[in-house]
């Protein structure tokens, strides 16, 4: 299901770092790779669920180099789209932001594309623009993106 939603997500433009046609394989071992650095406490990767289905997912990366142990990341923050609308983004953030104080982490930061991405939701929690980084990636279908970066301090 983490393949699924990776797959629909950029199939319907989110940038989040693949492009569109997203072949299953790729989608798969990008998440057996993810999988396998969570199992070794390099990151957190949460879901959502909605009975049987994976409704969204976001990944808290914890492998920061030895001269910030104190931040955290955020990474590939996706919500299926019929489940968009309901809270399940804002939950997987807070929950996320919680397991990062519980790890002692102080600061997160998080990356969002300046052409449709979630800069709305991670203002609403809290997140403080840093900057904008014009022609930072290609969009899915192709084109190029800026990207919008953020922090927020957390756990104090």
């Amino acid at each position: 299901m983490l393949s699924e939603i990776l797959i629909e997500t950029v199939a319907h433009g989110g940038s989040v770092s693949f492009m569109h046609p997203l072949p299953p394989e790729a989608a798969g071992t990008f998440w057996d790779s993810a999988l396998a650095a969570a199992g070794r406490d390099e990151r957190i990767i949460l879901g959502a669920w909605d009975g049987d289905v994976l409704a969204g997912t976001v990944t808290l990366l914890l492998d920061c180099p030895p001269n910030q142990p104190h931040r955290a990341e955020i990474a590939k923050m996706m919500t299926r789209l019929g489940h968009r609308g309901r809270g399940i983004a804002t939950a997987l953030m807070r929950m996320a932001e919680e397991l990062a104080v519980q790890r002692n982490r102080t600061l997160l930061v998080l990356d969002t594309a300046t052409d449709g991405g979630a800069a709305g939701l991670y203002e609403k929690l809290g997140f403080t623009l840093a900057g904008e980084i014009p022609d930072y990636a290609f969009k899915p279908q192709g084109g190029l993106s800026g990207t919008l970066i953020y922090w927020k301090r957390i756990g104090s």
